[in-house]
């Protein structure tokens, strides 16, 4: 069977300044998104599921959609305020939905095979999906899950501070837990090129450092479809714990933190060497268009992405 890949398009992109998700980063004017479709469409993947918001439906399906569609099996799932909440007769106040882990609820109807679930404004690279394509494959169970994880100086910006989500890895390469940390950016060199590298986090006690190879989460996961009874079930406990607060998230990591520890699932850490690239700030867009410019020339992309790729029978 082939995996599905969950592309979670309904954030709204506060730090950036507007609806990123469908901006044009490649040469040919190609969202980022869109390179993910196409990477997992070449690692073999079956559907992509777009996770949107109605209120963008209509330009994302012609700036996105109407590209991506002609080429592999298509799927839209849409994330509001009040999506998997009709066990809730009073639904709360909120400005917006209530995380990642609640995107993954709301296309819980289209997935029936394992799947990979990502952010739409990262790019993530080539071998990533083949990786997790093949992991999901041959290795995914109901009590086995995988994650690509990167090392932590391919993915920071220079232009500011970032959030990544530190991953602590067993000896057999399974994942024990999911830290986030804030405020993370590069400083002074340190002592060692590849020591601390002079990158670091900073949270109310101080500076602190962290190693560039630092393994950390950039939301690519794979899941077996069962862990969507798992979330269903996360979901509404903790939207009754946090009826009252209008900003509470309900994140991924949160859901694979909870099943690891209480012995539920394994996670297999997939690591990649990768760059990774994204646009938290505006100023980012010039990078990550250089980048994607610079693989299309290096032959790794073809010139007018979906051009030279079959249309589905």
């Amino acid at each position: 069977m082939k995996p599905t890949l969950l592309i979670l398009a309904a954030g709204i992109g506060s730090r950036y300044g507007g609806l990123k998700q469908v901006d044009g980063m490649g040469p040919g004017g190609e969202s980022i998104l869109e390179f993910s479709a196409f990477d997992a469409l070449r690692a073999g993947f079956g559907k992509v599921v777009f996770v949107i918001r109605r209120d963008i439906e209509a330009a994302f399906r012609e700036k996105v959609g109407s590209k991506v569609e002609p080429h592999i099996r298509t799927e839209y799932a849409f994330q509001e305020m009040d999506t998997a909440l009709d066990w809730l007769d009073e639904k709360p106040h909120r400005e917006k939905p209530w995380g990642t882990g609640h995107a993954i609820l709301s296309a819980k109807q289209h997935l029936t095979e394992p799947f990979v679930a990502i952010n739409a404004d990262d790019f993530y690279g080539a071998e990533a999906f083949r990786k997790i394509g093949d992991f999901l494959r041959h290795d995914c169970t109901p009590s086995q899950y995988g994650m690509v994880a990167y090392r932590l100086g391919n993915t920071l910006s220079e232009n500011g501070a970032v959030s990544r989500g530190v991953c602590s890895v067993s000896a057999e390469g399974f994942l024990t837990d999911v830290t986030e940390r804030t405020r993370i950016e590069r400083f002074a060199q340190g002592p060692a090129p590849d020591d601390a590298a002079g990158i670091a986090y900073t949270d109310d006690a101080g500076r602190h450092p962290l190693p560039a190879a630092t393994p950390v989460s950039m939301n690519f996961w794979g899941f077996h479809p069962t862990v969507l009874a798992e979330i269903e079930s996360q979901f509404r406990a903790f939207v009754q714990a946090n009826i009252g607060n209008p900003r509470a998230e309900f994140y991924i990591p949160t859901v694979v933190n909870t099943l690891v520890e209480a012995g539920k699932v394994r996670v297999k850490v997939l690591n990649s060497d990768s760059q990774w690239y994204g646009v938290t700030y505006t100023e980012d867009k010039e990078t990550v268009q250089a980048a994607l410019a610079s693989m299309v020339e290096r032959g790794l992309y073809p010139k007018g992405l979906w051009r030279m790729v079959p249309v589905e029978a």
